[in-house]
C-alpha cells in the first residue's frame, strides 16, 4: 500500500458532529480559478460511536469534489467514505489514496453523478486508536472542472440463465475487486482464474459498496457462460457479513441513529438478498480489524456461515475446525443456516502466504436449477450447499435421504423429511485415501475409508420421538473435515416412508460403505434381516447411545 500522504499547508481547525468545538472555517486558494481548497482538522472524538463526520458546504456549479485524508499517525488507522445530501456517496475504508467524485467519474468504491449543492460530510470510521490524542488532516478540493476521464459503467441487469440443468454449481462467495480500495484484482483476472479452476459463478462482496456491479454487464457480454453474483461485505468493528445478491447499498456505520446489526440485517433481506456470516472465529487482532463475529443476532436472520475462509492448506484450516463449531452451535439454537465457503481473495490468486487466499478456495457448490442469481440465491436459500474446505480439487460429498441403498433421492441438503426411517447416502467422488463419516446434531459417527471411486457410505437412522435430527456428512483428510455439506433435517411421521431391507454385501467392489443403524432403527432392521434371511451383519459393532 502506498506511504501515507503528510501536507505542510497551513490549515484552519474546523467543527466535526461529534469531535471539537467550531473554531473557523477556511476556503485556501488552489492555485487555480476553477478550485477551492476546504482545510479540515481537529482531534479524533475518544467516546461516541465508531464514526464521526465532517461536514463541509459544496455550492452550485461544482463538478468534482476530491478528498485527501491523513490519520498523522503511523500506528492509528482511520476509515473514510463520503455522504452527500441525500446520503452514501462511496466508501473507501482505510486506504490513503484520496476519493475522487465527479458528474462522470469516480474513483474506486465511490459513486459518479451530479453533484448537489448543499451540506457534504467525510465520513471517518475509528477503525484502530493507539496513539492519543488521534488526529486527522483533510484537505477537500471543489472543482467546476472535473479531472477524472469517464470510465464505461452501465446500471446492473441480472442476465439470463448461462446453464439451465438441476445440480451443483461451483463457486466462491467471497471475492473482492478493485472497488475495494484494499484490493488489486480486476473482474477480469477474478473470472479468468475462476473459470481456470472450472468454477461457474463468483460472488463480488465488496466492502460496504455495489459500485462494482456497474461493471458487471460489460463481463457478462464476455463471458456468456459465467456468473457474477452481486453482493456487499458489510463490515462494521464487531464482524463481518456478507449480503448474497444485494444490489442496494447498507448502513454499516453500527451505533448511528437507528443503524444496528439488526436493521442491517432486516435491510439486505428486505431486498431479496441473504445475510451470511463472513469468517466468524478470524480473531487475529489488528491483522484483520473486527473480522470475527461479536454481534448479538436472531439466528433466524441468518441466512448462512463462513465455515471455510481462505484454503486448507493455505493457512485456513487453523479456523475451519472451530468455524463448524460456531456453525453448529446456531443450529443448536433451532436455525437451519446452510455452511457457505469462500477465499476473501482480493488480489486474484497472488496473495502471499501465511494467508494465500485464491479464488476458489474454498468452493461453494450450491444445488440449483439453473445458473442464474436467481438460481444460486434459491439454492442457498433452500440450504443445498456443499463446501470444499480446499477447493476444487476437494472430494465431492453428495449427501442424500432415501428408502433403500439404491432408491430414487426423496430428500437433499436443505430439506426437511418426516419418515419413520431412512437410509442416508453419502455419495463420494475424487476421495480415494479419505475418510467419511456422517454428523448427527453436531456430533461425529465413526469415519470409514474411502477405498474406491466412486464410494458410497450409507447408514439407516431414524428420526427423534419429539423435534427434528440434522444430519449431514464430511470427507476427511488426516481426520480433519475437507469437504463438509449442509444438512437434511429428519422429523418422525407415522404415515412416512420407511427403510428398506438392506441389499446382500456387494462382493465385486462397487465400494459401498458398511452400513450402521441407529438404536432406534434397531427393531426394524432385525425384523428386515429376519425376512430375508440375513444373518451376517457387516460393519462395525452397535455403540451405546450416547457413547463416543
Amino acid at each position: 500500500m502506498p506511504s501515507k500522504p503528510r501536507y505542510s499547508r497551513g490549515v484552519t481547525s474546523r467543527s466535526t458532529l461529534f469531535a471539537a468545538p467550531v473554531v473557523s472555517a477556511a476556503l485556501l486558494l488552489a492555485g487555480t480559478a476553477s478550485a477551492e481548497t476546504i482545510v479540515l482538522d481537529g482531534d479524533v472524538p475518544a467516546e461516541g460511536p465508531d464514526h464521526f463526520f465532517l461536514e463541509f458546504d459544496v455550492p452550485e456549479g461544482t463538478q468534482e469534489i476530491e478528498v485527501r485524508h491523513d490519520d498523522l499517525s503511523e500506528e492509528n488507522i482511520l476509515d473514510w467514505g463520503l455522504d452527500d445530501p441525500n446520503g452514501w456517496r462511496g466508501w473507501g475504508g482505510g486506504t490513503s489514496e484520496p476519493a475522487i467524485v465527479g458528474v462522470n467519474a469516480a474513483s474506486r468504491g465511490y459513486v459518479p453523478g451530479p453533484i448537489p449543492a448543499g451540506r457534504w460530510r467525510v465520513v471517518v470510521g475509528k477503525a484502530k486508536l493507539v496513539e492519543s490524542p488521534a488526529r486527522y488532516h483533510v484537505e477537500i478540493e471543489l472543482r467546476t472542472s472535473p479531472t477524472l476521464e469517464p470510465v464505461r459503467r452501465s446500471a446492473y441487469v441480472p442476465p439470463p440463465a448461462r446453464k439451465v440443468e438441476t445440480r451443483y454449481y461451483a463457486g466462491d462467495l467471497h471475492v473482492h475487486s478493485r472497488e475495494s480500495t484494499d484490493a488489486s484484482a480486476t473482474l477480469e483476472e477474478n473470472v479468468v482464474l475462476a473459470k481456470s479452476l472450472g468454477l461457474d459463478w463468483i460472488a463480488v462482496s465488496d466492502h460496504n459498496t455495489i459500485t462494482q456491479l456497474d461493471f458487471f454487464n460489460e463481463v457478462h457480454e464476455k463471458h456468456p457462460d459465467f456468473l457474477l453474483l452481486p453482493a456487499i461485505e458489510f463490515t462494521t468493528y464487531a464482524g463481518h457479513a456478507n449480503a448474497i445478491g444485494a444490489t442496494r447499498w447498507v448502513d454499516h456505520k453500527i451505533g448511528q441513529p437507528g443503524v444496528t446489526v439488526e436493521a442491517a440485517a432486516d435491510a439486505i433481506l428486505a431486498q431479496g438478498a441473504i445475510f451470511s456470516i463472513n469468517h466468524p472465529v478470524l480473531d487475529i487482532g489488528n491483522l484483520c480489524i473486527g473480522c470475527a463475529w461479536k454481534h448479538d443476532l436472531d439466528p433466524s436472520k441468518i441466512g448462512g456461515v463462513e465455515i471455510g475462509t481462505i484454503g486448507a492448506t493455505a493457512g485456513g484450516q487453523l479456523f475451519h475446525e472451530r468455524a463448524i463449531a460456531f456453525w453448529d452451535a446456531l443450529l443448536d439454537k433451532g436455525a437451519k443456516i446452510p455452511a457457505l465457503g469462500g477465499s476473501d481473495d482480493h488480489r486474484a490468486g497472488t496473495s502471499s502466504p501465511p494467508f494465500a487466499a485464491k479464488v476458489g478456495s474454498p468452493t461453494t457448490l450450491v444445488r440449483a436449477t439453473e445458473l442464474s442469481t436467481q438460481g444460486i440465491l434459491d439454492g442457498i436459500r433452500k440450504g443445498a450447499t456443499v463446501v470444499k474446505l480446499d477447493g476444487p480439487g476437494d472430494a465431492m460429498v453428495e449427501l442424500e435421504a432415501s428408502t433403500s441403498q439404491e432408491a430414487e433421492p426423496l430428500a437433499f441438503p436443505g430439506d426437511t423429511l418426516g419418515v419413520r426411517s431412512i437410509v442416508l447416502r453419502a455419495k463420494v467422488t475424487n476421495g480415494i485415501g479419505q475418510s467419511i463419516r456422517f454428523v448427527k446434531n453436531g456430533k461425529p459417527e465413526d469415519e470409514v475409508p474411502i477405498t474406491t471411486d466412486p464410494f458410497v457410505h450409507t447408514a439407516v437412522v431414524t428420526p427423534p420421538d419429539q423435534g427434528e435430527d440434522r444430519w449431514r456428512a464430511e470427507a476427511l483428510v488426516d481426520g480433519k473435515p475437507r469437504t463438509v455439506t449442509s444438512h437434511i433435517w429428519l422429523r418422525r411421521d407415522e404415515a412416512g416412508p420407511a427403510a428398506a431391507a438392506p441389499s446382500p454385501p456387494d462382493d465385486d467392489g462397487c465400494g459401498v460403505a458398511p452400513e450402521r443403524r441407529t438404536p432406534g432403527a434397531l427393531v426394524l432392521a432385525a425384523l428386515a434381516l429376519a425376512a430375508h434371511r440375513f444373518v451376517r451383519r457387516r460393519g462395525s459393532r452397535l455403540r451405546a447411545p450416547g457413547s463416543r
